[in-house]
């Protein structure tokens, strides 16, 4: 249904078609030279994705030994090659691999938010608050993001999108959302939507703006291909079809967060050829979904695919893997200065595990995301550091992931 992000609206929630919408309130969208229009998407897997699955250390002398028969092809054997050889991609995403040998993709692996146990609740308020330990903020890194863009000339009514049901934390706050979802709810004819529009006209000016809205964003969305029943990679793709169809408008939201359930593999994880590997497929082809969707815009755009923590080095007696700390994240799209692996690598000698059972993080999560807030959004360091990302002062942006 129709949730509302409008404070003295909270309570109005109505249907306008199949779309969901969540009111914005308006603000100016980011000003850039010349010609740069940039987006950033952050995609959040929920569930912790295993790091070592998806992109495999094959050349780490320890790599096989501790992963069994969780590890990946020897020798780049069934599995695709990344920057050297000494990491892998998994085979499940080769439309990711040819992004990275094209420089529109870059790994991060090893890395972590500064959350160091294993509730995937904790470990998700502190992926989307940006604070550095679980708490009860009430707004997330990203909307906060959206009300630190530098004014220019192009105004937008809605900086910020959500892919979903609901707007998740890292979106919530001030500044305004859109929200979309594909859900098969029974719609109001368009006719009934602006017959209530034009009455709440002359009452309520604010709600007839918020139905009006509504229609238009229905009318953009209303000859997208969704279809739900189709499994696991065509729920993945209906999202990502979406938000790019939001993003590529001309006057649409420029920051978007999509969220992809399912990536807690504690039994049969399947890592080359089981339930991992048909999550990691189903993202491979949204995440080509999304790129094609951009068009043009494509070019501006990057995209940040993280989750709340890694799993365990180490599988379990059921097939899987357990709750862990580092992990892997991606940088995806025209805007990125791809082809590589950034990572200052721990080993997997169990001496390097952290807590003898985890992937060790070398690089903070933040630093990765100050980066591409720095240099593709123009935010300061100084506003990154007290007002994006609280507590994280001694975590420099880390530089170069744009181009």
């Amino acid at each position: 249904m129709e949730s509302c992000n409008y404070t003295a609206l909270t309570r109005r929630n109505l249907l306008v078609g199949a779309g969901s919408l969540a009111a914005w309130a308006a603000m100016p969208k980011a000003g850039f030279a010349g010609t740069r229009d940039p987006r950033f998407v952050v995609v959040l897997l929920r569930g912790a994705l295993d790091g070592l699955a998806t992109v495999a250390p094959i050349a780490d002398p320890n790599y096989r030994a501790i992963r069994g028969a969780l590890a990946l092809g020897e020798g780049g054997k069934d599995v695709l090659a990344l920057d050297g050889g000494f990491f892998a991609l998994n085979d499940a995403m080769p439309k990711l691999h040819a992004r990275f040998s094209k420089g529109e993709a870059l790994v991060v692996h090893a890395v972590a938010t500064p959350y160091r146990d294993r509730s995937h609740f904790a470990g998700q308020n502190v992926l989307e608050s940006g604070l550095g330990g679980p708490s009860i903020g009430k707004t997330g890194w990203l909307n906060r993001a959206a009300s630190a863009l530098p004014v220019g000339e192009r105004v937008a009514a809605q900086p910020g999108l959500s892919i979903g049901p609901t707007i998740p934390l890292i979106l919530t706050g001030p500044a305004g959302t859109l929200t979309w979802s594909p859900q098969n709810f029974r719609a109001a004819e368009e006719d009934t939507a602006l017959r209530l529009a034009s009455l709440y006209g002359e009452t309520d000016l604010e709600l007839a703006k918020l139905l009006n809205a509504g229609l238009e964003t229905d009318k953009m969305m209303a000859d997208s291909p969704f279809d739900a029943k189709k499994g696991p990679a065509r729920a993945f793709r209906i999202l990502a079809e979406g938000a790019a169809r939001l993003l590529a408008q001309e006057d649409g939201p420029r920051l978007a967060a999509i969220s992809y359930e399912g990536w807690d593999t504690h039994v049969k994880e399947g890592a080359d050829n089981g339930r991992l590997a048909k999550n990691l497929t189903a993202l491979d082809l949204a995440l080509d979904d999304l790129a094609r969707g951009l068009g043009p815009a494509w070019k501006d755009t990057v995209v940040a695919v993280v989750t709340e923590f890694g799993r365990t080095a180490w599988g379990n007696g059921g097939g899987g893997t357990d709750h862990g700390t580092g992990t892997t994240a991606f940088l995806v799209g025209g805007a990125v200065k791809g082809g590589r692996v950034v990572a200052d690598w721990p080993g997997l000698r169990e001496a390097d595990l952290h807590e003898g059972r985890d992937l060790k993080p070398t690089t903070d999560l933040r630093a990765v995301l100050k980066g591409v807030l720095k240099d593709h959004l123009g935010l300061s360091e100084k506003t990154l550091a007290s007002d994006i990302f609280p507590d994280s002062i001694g975590v420099r942006p880390m530089a170069g992931l744009v181009t």
